[in-house]
Formats: structure tokens, C-alpha cells, sequence
């Protein structure tokens, strides 16, 4: 493989949102100052030949203020946590116990009430994926997220099973690089660096 015959993508998590720290999946809350801040220095002196962004505010004003040309993927969107929006792990742990504890040690096989099956989610992100590397081929762009999206892109990636996805930690404002190189009709991603700010 030739070292120019790559693509590279950043993926970088929403800042805070406000509203506090809940599960937040199909609501669309806005980032506090403190986020806005935080992606900023997350960002700050970096080009990219494309940003690709979520749909939800708090990762679509972040991205329109990055590039005047944003791509939207609806499908990048976080995953639905059903009756569990807006409430918190602590909520969560009085109401339903042995359901959360479930979720928590194998979200594959537990799905929130009339949330969204993490298979469903999983598909839809890393079909998405496919075709956003294939439409920036050799190209660097920056993916603007969720916390689960980068989980499930990553953990496609490094062949780490779903129930293992939790595992995984994705601070607010945090970058991870993926490489991936093109040869013929295959392509090989490797992971560059994960959880951390390119000015760190």
C-alpha cells in the first residue's frame, strides 16, 4: 500500500450540553458556554478538507461555525434511549435496577424500554461510515458527533465485540484519529489516537 493512498478521519464528541449529564439521545439540547469552549480548544488551528456532522444541535452549530459548508448525515444521529431520555444513571439505578445493570453489562442484548436496539443503531452508524469514506476518499475530515457513534465506529474498527462497547471512554470535546488505506476495493482502518484534543 502506498503511504499517500489513505484517508484520514477525526471524530470529535460534542462539548457539554445543557441540561446535565443524562441520557441524551434523540433530544436535541443545545452546548453550554463551557462546551462551545471546550471544542473550540478542541479544535483550535486545524484545517479539514470536509466536516461531517450530526444533525442534533449541540454537534451542528459547533460544526457550521468550523466550515460555512457542513455534509449532515442523519444517520449519525446518537442512539435512541426511549423512556430513558433525559433521565439520569442514578434516576435509572432507583427505578429500574436490574434493567439498567443489564444495559450496563451487555447493551447489545438489553434495549431501554422503546429505545432503539443497539444492532439497529450499530448498522445504520457504520453503513453511514462506509460511505463517508468512500465520498472523501483521500481526504482529511472531521466528523462531528456522539459519544456512541465514535463507540461503535471505533469498536467496528478494532473488531471490539458490542457488549465491550461501554468500555470504551469518550470525553466531552475528545478526538480520535482513524487512518484508513485504500488498496483496490478494500480498505484497512487503523486507529491513530483515541480520547484526547489535538492541542494536548
Amino acid at each position: 500500500m502506498s503511504d499517500n493512498n489513505f484517508t484520514t478521519i477525526d471524530l470529535l464528541r460534542h462539548g457539554e450540553v445543557q441540561g446535565g449529564p443524562c441520557y441524551r439521545g434523540a433530544l436535541d439540547d443545545p452546548l453550554t458556554e463551557k462546551g462551545w469552549q471546550q471544542m473550540l480548544l478542541a479544535t483550535n488551528n486545524q484545517s479539514w478538507d470536509a466536516v461531517v456532522s450530526s444533525p442534533l444541535c449541540r454537534c451542528a452549530s459547533f460544526a457550521h461555525h468550523l466550515s460555512p459548508k457542513v455534509h449532515i448525515h442523519h444517520k449519525l444521529k446518537e442512539i435512541d434511549f426511549g423512556d430513558w431520555e433525559g433521565k439520569t444513571a442514578k434516576q435509572l439505578m432507583k427505578l429500574s435496577p436490574d434493567i439498567f445493570n443489564n444495559f450496563m453489562n451487555d447493551p447489545n442484548k438489553n434495549t431501554p424500554p422503546n429505545g432503539e436496539k443497539l444492532s439497529s443503531f450499530k448498522n445504520r452508524v457504520i453503513n453511514e461510515w462506509n460511505i463517508i469514506v468512500k465520498q472523501h476518499q483521500l481526504k482529511h475530515i472531521l466528523i462531528v458527533s456522539h459519544g456512541g457513534a465514535m463507540r461503535t465506529i471505533i469498536s467496528h474498527i478494532l473488531n471490539i465485540p458490542s457488549s465491550n462497547m461501554m468500555r470504551l471512554e469518550i470525553a466531552h470535546a475528545s478526538m480520535s484519529r482513524i487512518r484508513v488505506y485504500h488498496d483496490a476495493e478494500q480498505m484497512f482502518p487503523s486507529l491513530v489516537f483515541h480520547g484526547k484534543a489535538l492541542n494536548d
